[in-house]
């Protein structure tokens, strides 16, 4: 069936009609037609609440699965985009890039993209080869792939319009994020700050993919001039040759946009290397890291910022969702900019100023002793490892205490839903003689067998369930939290609330759950058989709402740090889930997973060994595990039958015989001799000690 014989919202047959037909002005007025939800948070303030209400407390118990599509790409990865649904179509994103138009009403396949990225792409990924979405606007669909282009699709076909390259290849960037559209261009940034890159966001011509401007959010070097005036006084804030680290900064995730006040809004991230000692000599804030800067997007013309994290040295990113929302604050009315950022405060800015109104901490921290009156964090200095030289337990970790999925904020309960975690982490600086700047190397500028769980295998689990998620009602006017849902695991969805009174989220346990909004009661859940990570929406067509979620267990935590979520279920399977009230599909039984591997006997020394854990700590654990513990996610090598084969192990890691799937080859970075380390050091993690 193609596009033009869809449905729209209200009943009308669209053939009439063009697809995809949203620009600024339908933007704004997105409540006027709350059965679409036509921007990333449903409107460009970011809520990501809707007014739709026939699904309610009262009747949220009849939930039940309308259809589900399963998604089919080179390999199950994590799946963490929000949908975008316009008359009657349902446009997402799924892993390595692809993007898929289906029904909205049946999940019925209208096209499909495929940008044919090249596998070794994801080994310049820190954190899976996820995407967050698409954009559309006036009959095109945008996507940022993980390659760094930028693509312009047909909406009615999937056909390539355009696409531009976004980043200089010769370095490590990549995109994750969904783009933004605003006045006619399309805003996207990239990820890249752990192996060195300097962040930036552009904007291009949503008709042509003619780059319209870009603004740089760390300074580059000064003998090559500043390109802005904004950017020399940022330069004053940073000390050495910072540029030769790249400096980071990215812009990897939120944004948002007031049309009223024309204020462009970006989250920008974490320094390059972490460890500011290297990166900037111990000293400065570092502008604009960690920062929430305000743009013109006409021009890109820095406005205002505001810096969570000064001389930030923890991973802080300042890029998780941002919300724009009016709230009256001791007795007068104030338009605000909410986030909770990883570094544990929840902010209440003035969206036009960027003033502090106020912050708190929303989980339990040890970095900060609190907020001084302008927001400047009050840093304990026991908590800088780079300056005190010593391995140091600070709270929250890198993964912070809020990660990139989305929060929701519902004006009826004033209330704002976050998906938090409790975990710290070991810092350790990396031996001054002991840093290397070798391309594909994560630039942490840390000792980064720190980073890891205890090897020994009680230890572990003890180690694992200390680290929790909580689903949090946050009051953004009195800075306290309002109700909790305690969750065993961290890595917990996204959000959204409606005028139902309900609040949807699914979790790591496979979970998709229905909660009261004002209580945090909960009233339904369906078993996905998979970890669910993405943001979920509702929509209405036909007169019928329908709830939507995608489900594909992956990113950081699951394939970086998969023993902290041992018990996550994942059975291999991506798909597209949608509900209605009285739906009575079903999914199919999943398969029995095979009975792992035997291992090879252990037969290096353990000096080749010792090395081997410290090799794969820098160069195999992003994607393998810490400790060679492995996840569902990617293959855990313990498992893996070339870990017996030497000739075979050499073809995969330094051959790059399964590079299309994503396995790089490292030729460049290893040698013979140090693979060999690294697989014998995962040969003796499979005999417990």
């Amino acid at each position: 069936m193609g596009i033009a014989a869809v449905v729209h919202a209200g009943g009308t047959p669209a053939t009439a009609a063009p697809v995809a037909d949203v620009d600024g002005r339908r933007i704004i007025a997105a409540d006027s037609e709350p059965g679409n939800w036509m921007s990333h948070g449903r409107t460009y303030s970011e809520q990501r609440f809707s007014p739709l209400k026939r699904i309610t407390e009262a009747n949220v118990a009849k939930l039940g699965l309308a259809w589900h599509h399963d998604i089919y790409t080179r390999t199950a990865r994590g799946l963490e985009a929000t949908p975008i649904v316009v008359d009657g179509v349902l446009y997402t994103s799924t892993a390595w890039s692809h993007v898929l138009a289906l029904d909205a009403r049946t999940g019925a396949k209208l096209w499909e993209f495929d940008p044919e990225v090249d596998g070794t792409y994801a080994a310049r990924a820190c954190c899976d080869v996820v995407n967050r979405g698409v954009a559309v606007w006036k009959g095109k669909v945008f996507i940022g792939a993980i390659d760094g282009r930028l693509i312009a699709l047909d909406a009615t076909t999937g056909k390539k319009v355009w696409e531009t390259l976004t980043v200089d290849r010769s370095k490590d960037y990549t995109i994750t994020g969904a783009p933004r559209v605003v006045k006619g261009k399309v805003i996207i940034g990239n990820g890249g700050a752990e192996f060195g890159v300097r962040g930036y966001v552009s904007a291009y011509d949503a008709e042509t993919g003619a780059m319209a401007w870009r603004f740089y959010t760390v300074p580059g070097n000064p003998e090559d001039g500043f390109e802005s005036p904004i950017l020399e006084i940022a330069a004053k804030t940073w000390a050495g040759e910072w540029w030769k680290y790249g400096g980071g900064g990215t812009v990897w995730d939120s944004m948002a946009y007031d049309p009223d006040l024309d204020l462009l809004y970006i989250g920008v991230g974490n320094g390059s290397t972490w460890n500011r000692k290297i990166r900037s000599q111990g000293t400065g804030d570092n502008l604009f890291l960690s920062s929430i800067v305000a743009l013109r997007p006409d021009t890109g013309e820095y406005v205002w910022h505001f810096q969570t994290t000064p001389g930030e040295s923890w991973d802080y990113t300042a890029t998780q969702h941002m919300i724009l929302a009016d709230l009256v604050i001791e007795g007068r009315p104030r338009k605000v900019l909410m986030q909770a950022p990883k570094n544990g405060f929840f902010y209440v800015l003035d969206r036009e100023t960027g003033a502090f109104i106020s912050g708190k901490p929303y989980i339990a921290l040890t970095w900060a002793k609190g907020l001084d009156p302008a927001g400047r964090p009050i840093v304990d200095p026991q908590q800088r490892y780079e300056d005190t030289g010593k391995p140091t337990l600070v709270v929250p970790g890198p993964l912070g205490g809020h990660n990139w999925h989305p929060m929701s904020f519902n004006p009826q309960t004033g209330l704002v839903y976050i998906p938090t975690r409790d975990a710290g982490a070991v810092y350790a600086p990396a031996a001054p003689d002991n840093y290397s700047l070798r391309p594909g190397a994560w630039r942490f500028g840390l000792d980064m067998t720190a980073l890891t769980l205890p090897e020994d295998a009680k230890e572990r689990i003890q180690a694992a369930k200390g680290v929790k998620g909580r689903l949090i009602a946050w009051d953004p006017v009195r800075q306290v939290e309002r109700w909790a849902v305690e969750m065993p695991m961290i890595w917990n969805g996204g959000v959204v609330s409606t005028a139902g009174n309900l609040v949807f989220a699914g979790n790591a346990q496979g979970l998709f759950v229905a909660y009261r909004a004002d209580t945090g009661e909960k009233l339904w859940e369906f078993a996905a058989g998979t970890g669910i990570v993405a943001a979920p929406v509702t929509y209405e067509v036909d007169g019928e709402q329908y709830v939507t979620v995608l489900a594909g267990w992956g990113g950081a935590v699951p394939i970086v740090f998969p023993g902290i979520v041992a018990d996550a279920p994942s059975n291999g399977t991506n798909r597209v889930l949608t509900f209605k009230l009285g739906g009575s599909a079903h999914l199919p039984v999943a398969e029995k997973a095979s009975s792992p591997l035997a291992p090879p006997p252990a037969i290096a020394n353990s000096s080749a060994v010792e090395t081997g854990r410290i090799l794969f700590q820098e160069n195999c654990f992003r994607c393998h595990g810490e400790s060679a513990v492995g996840g569902p996610v990617l293959p855990d090598l313990r498992r893996s039958a070339a870990i017996g084969d030497p000739a075979l192990w050499g073809q995969i890691v330094l051959g790059g015989a399964l590079a299309f799937n994503g396995m790089a080859p490292f030729a460049t970075q290893l040698s013979q001799d140090e693979v060999e380390k690294i697989r014998s050091y995962v040969i003796k993690s499979t005999h417990p000690a």
